[in-house]
């Protein structure tokens, strides 16, 4: 099992629509996906490790694939359109990592 952590820097001037996010950007990508998509999440940062100080990311999302084959064969047909929604949402320059899931 592996995960696609898509991970959104907070900075100066940093915008992010948690509620277009959640209702249209990730049901879309999930919808694209189909079957090969196991799960979604998102999460909206809160603050950093020092008590009072800013959550490094604005926001990160998580899509769960049984494997990075799976991920690559469903996501790449439906790259231009999932990378062009991201204006929609932010003016942020997402960060995407790539897990194998071990617990």
């Amino acid at each position: 099992m592996i995960r696609v952590a898509v991970l959104y820097p907070n900075a100066t001037g940093a915008k992010f629509d948690m509620n277009y996010y959640v209702t249209k950007h990730m049901p879309m990508v999930k919808a694209r996906c189909g079957e090969a998509c196991r799960a979604i999440a998102a999460e909206g940062g809160l603050g950093g490790a020092a008590p009072g100080s800013p959550a490094p990311y604005i926001a990160a999302g998580y899509l769960t694939f049984d494997s990075v084959a799976a991920f690559q064969a469903a996501f790449a047909p439906h790259v231009a359109e999932i990378m062009g929604d991201i204006p929609n949402y932010t003016n942020t320059t997402p960060v995407v990592q790539i897990s194998e899931v071990t617990l």
